[in-house]
């Protein structure tokens, strides 16, 4: 069990959440600071001053006070219009980690929510009751406010959700589904969970909806990937390097340490210590060869970039994960209610489209590196990896996808954050784009992995054709692994499977735990 006290939520831990069910408990001290906050919420509907979302509309409608007998059709009616997402669900692990985001903000105690909605919420987590959250509605100003609408219907025993756990024992593919299954109704999966729908006071609509969860979860995990995507590339590259013959000079470490950037020292490192002990490189050790072309030389300059924007990603996310992102904040110390912005969703925006295009020179020099492998004149090797050229076509295509895919992005790049669009009658008149940011590096991500996927495929048919000579000890387990999977190409095959096994053993983990302590 994870307990959570609004400030230390670490990334190991939400991603135990979303893809592996562990549960959720508030600490004493947030419980404590939740029932600090409700009290001054409570005081407040009570009287007559005017208080935002409180005992006023919402949005344009701030200047609109709201009788006290109103108060609970107010968060009621609020939570029932901005459902209005529209587009493919978010996937369950996304869901789970957008329920654990936002429980976590709500434990801080700036929400002024009530301690036994935060436990509803907590319990559907739990449980295994997952809300169908469309994913696209949100243009991140006043935080997600339509996919979190959607997930706190279900609290009221409305909206749409999946109710079990079946999803864990699952294979990881299916787990990134983007429907759920059984689609049921709210009212019906808080049954079968044996939970009851909640009544709604004073400013808990709101406080359940304002903020930037379903983006920071969707960027979250994105980033999580990436991270992956980044080693496996190093794997991908020391394999190339080899099968190309390349040297292993260029990722000594006395180089990199004068051009001391943390990310490029590591996938240095990681490629001189993959390559290490191979008999292909040492049967080429004096070939009279001056210089390597870019995509194998500069291999850890170009993922070491990639590895600089992904920790500043990261260390966004983290941030966000443990930050008060309502409107407005409450706070119990002095018994103020103040109006404020810790909605829009900027920092997420700008990190996701930061990501989005970091993780392109991952492809874009992977797709060279498997140019290379294929042809002939500059491998040395069989034209497409095949024995049989002309009547057999060999990897002749998949260098093609790796083309496509690394070209479709270079559009996904395009920065969402730099848009805006007035919304809400001009009081939100200056927007994130958050989600969409999020949601287009997740995008890249995915298809990151599948040029490097196919980069790996590439290498490992090449390291076959110079046999008997062998790799080192390090790359010979990964190619023992993807050769577990993916036999050697003799005859010509279709590669999409390959490719997806390959992409599999990417997102296990699976590839690096081959290589031991070797790849960080």
């Amino acid at each position: 069990m994870i307990l959570l006290d609004g400030s230390s939520l670490t990334r190991d831990q939400l991603l135990a959440i979303a893809d592996h069910g562990e549960t959720v408990a508030l600490t004493d001290q947030a419980r404590d600071r939740v029932r600090a906050s409700r009290a001054v919420v409570d005081a407040r509907a009570r009287g007559d001053e005017p208080a935002y979302g409180i005992n006023t509309g919402f949005g344009s409608f701030a200047d609109v006070k709201i009788a006290p007998d109103a108060l609970e059709t107010l968060q009621l009616n609020l939570l029932r219009s901005h459902a209005a997402g529209l587009g493919d669900p978010l996937p369950v692990r996304t869901v789970r980690a957008t329920m654990a985001l936002r429980a976590n903000v709500l434990a801080k105690g700036f929400s002024g929510i009530s301690i036994e909605t935060l436990d509803a919420l907590i319990a559907l987590l739990n449980r295994g009751v997952h809300p169908r959250v469309p994913s696209r509605g949100s243009v991140g100003a006043s935080g997600d406010l339509a996919p979190l609408a959607h997930l706190a219907l279900v609290l009221i025993g409305e909206g749409e959700a999946g109710s079990d756990l079946a999803f864990l024992a699952a294979d990881p593919a299916w787990r990134e589904t983007r429907d759920l299954t059984p689609r049921i109704s709210g009212a019906e999966a808080l049954t079968r969970a044996g939970l009851k729908p909640i009544r709604l006071g004073p400013k808990e609509g709101l406080a359940l909806i304002n903020g930037t969860q379903p983006s920071t979860a969707v960027l979250s995990l994105a980033i999580a990937a990436a991270e992956q995507v980044a080693r496996a590339a190093d794997i991908a590259a020391a394999l190339s390097i080899d099968a190309l013959r390349g040297s292993i000079h260029p990722f000594e470490s006395r180089i990199h340490d004068a051009r001391p950037f943390q990310g490029q020292r590591i996938s240095a490192a990681n490629i001189e210590a993959l390559m290490r002990g191979s008999g292909i490189n040492h049967s080429h050790e004096h070939c009279g060869k001056v210089q390597d072309a870019y995509s194998l030389r500069c291999a850890a300059q170009v993922h070491g970039a990639a590895r600089e924007a992904m920790r500043f990603v990261h260390e966004t996310v983290l941030v966000e994960a443990n930050s008060a992102t309502d409107n407005p904040m409450v706070f119990a110390d002095t018994g103020d209610i103040v109006s404020c912005g810790n909605f829009h969703g900027a920092p997420i925006a700008i990190a996701a489209d930061l990501l989005a295009a970091a993780i392109v020179p991952l492809a874009t020099i992977s797709e060279r590196r498997t140019d290379r492998l294929v042809d002939p004149t500059l491998s040395g090797l069989p034209a497409f990896l095949t024995r049989d050229g002309g009547l057999k076509s060999g990897y002749m295509l998949a260098q093609v996808t790796a083309a496509a895919v690394a070209s479709e992005m270079k559009s996904l790049a395009h920065p969402a954050g730099v848009d805006t669009i007035p919304t809400s009658a001009n009081k939100e008149d200056h927007v994130s784009m958050s989600m969409t940011a999020a949601l287009k590096a997740e995008a890249s991500v995915s298809r990151a992995r599948e040029v490097i996927a196919i980069e790996i495929l590439c290498a490992c048919q090449a390291i076959d054709l110079l046999a008997p000579l062998t790799s080192s000890p390090a790359l010979q387990r990964v190619h023992q692994l993807v050769r577990s999977r993916v036999p050697a190409l003799d005859d010509d095959r279709a590669p999409a499977p390959d490719i997806a096994a390959i992409g599999e053993l990417i997102a296990t983990r699976a590839l690096e735990d081959a290589c031991g302590e070797l790849v960080k």
